[in-house]
Parts: C-alpha cells; structure tokens; sequence
C-alpha cells in the first residue's frame, strides 16, 4: 500500500473534468457524456467498451486530435482546450506517441527513413535523427532491419517499427488505438511485452483503446465506457 507522501508525489499527467463530445446538427449524438477522469505519469492503462462507446472519441481528445464541445483536458498542467492550433501542434508533437491498429508506415521509405519522419518534422538534424531512430529500431529489436521497406517485413516488424517511430521524440504519453488489432496472437503477445517493457524502462504513460480482453486484463488499469461515461475505473 503506498503513504499519502508516496501518493502525493505522483505526477498527474492528464486530468480530465466534464468532459462532453457532441456531433451532428439538428440529430445529436453525445458520444462523451460528463467524464472525469485522472491519468498518472507511468501508467498502463487500457480503455475498452462496446462499439459506439465513446473510446475513440476519448483517445482523439486525449490526443489533441479533436476538441470538446464542453469541459477542460489538462495534459501536464496545460488546458490544451484554451490553446491556439499551433500550441496544440506543438504539444501533440512533442509530448503524444501514437500507435495504431494498421502501421500506416510510407512505403517508399525503409524502416529507419520512417522512424527518422516524426524527428526530423521536429527539427532535428538529419544526421541525429539517423542515430536517434537506429536506436529506436535497437530498442525494438529491428536493428538488422533497417534498410528494409515495409514490403519487405512482416506484420508484426511493421507494427514494431511503428512502435518505434511513436517514440522517437520520447514523448510522455503513448496512444494506442488498436496496437494489435491486425496482428496474430503470437505478434499480439510480443507487442503487448514490448510496451510493457518500454512502460517499465522508460516510465511512459501508455493508454491503448483495445477489443482485445486478454490485452487489457494485463494492463495495471482497465476504464470502461458505456454510452459516453465511465462506469468502471479498476486497477490490478
């Protein structure tokens, strides 16, 4: 059990108050519906829930892909719902990783030139960001592969180099919407193990949207919507 100082210095990295999504004119659609919520720096969570829940609607504000029709989102004490587009740009560049269901890598370039895409957007010099992204491909145990194309790997080493490329920048939240969602079982195994591993050495928080149940009964925290609203937040 941890002592109220141990609780009290852990970092909130994202908190989350009344938050509502409305889509359509005229017919609305309520696809978040008042959720509060708090997410800790470290954490390795899991949002699941039936279609049309409202998991992906959470991810993209989370992730500064949309914004709210009403409430606030803090992400590392930012209100990024008061911040101009290019602040949000600039967050979501620097601060957010996302991993998806499919790899969405460029196929014309090989897996280090796709690792080396989000680095040199921010400003890093080529010749670092070829040594940043080889080491990415390192960590993913891809270094043997880095002058292939994604034709020329495998679904899962398309994924990994995926992984790897959402944290080039060492971003401090990892967004996954789906991370094996395409994968066989043994590929899923090996993913999850690698983000477990990633969360443990890097102190990453890693929130994944998954169908996936055997995926999010190994995360340390599962939140579960319904209709726009949490209705189950447990931890392990």
């Amino acid at each position: 059990m941890m002592s109220e100082e141990m609780m009290e210095n852990i970092k909130k990295i994202i908190e989350i108050r009344d938050l509502t999504r409305i889509y359509g004119d005229g017919t609305e659609v309520k696809a978040l519906d008042g959720v509060n919520l708090d997410i800790e720096q470290g954490e390795f969570l899991a949002i699941i829930g039936p279609s049309g829940s409202g998991k992906s609607t959470l991810l993209n504000q989370i992730g500064i892909l949309d914004t709210p029709t009403s409430g606030t989102i803090l992400l590392d004490g930012v209100d990024i719902t008061k911040t101009s587009e290019k602040e949000r740009s600039r967050l979501r560049n620097r601060k957010l990783g996302f991993i998806f269901q499919y790899h969405h890598l460029l196929p014309d370039f090989n897996a280090i030139e796709n690792v080396m895409m989000p680095l040199l957007i921010n400003g890093v010099k080529r010749s670092k960001a070829r040594k940043m992204a080889s080491r990415m491909l390192e960590e993913v145990g891809l270094e043997d592969r880095a002058d292939h194309r994604p034709n020329q790997l495998s679904g899962g080493q398309n994924q990994r180099v995926a992984i790897a490329r959402a944290l080039a920048n060492s971003p401090e939240i990892v967004i996954g919407d789906e991370p094996t969602g395409n994968l066989d079982s043994k590929s899923s195994d090996n993913i999850y193990e690698l983000l477990r591993r990633l969360n443990h050495e890097h102190n990453q928080t890693f929130i994944l949207v998954t169908h996936d149940a055997q995926m999010a009964a190994k995360t340390d925290r599962i939140i579960r919507l319904v209709d726009g609203r949490i209705v189950e937040d447990s931890r392990r």
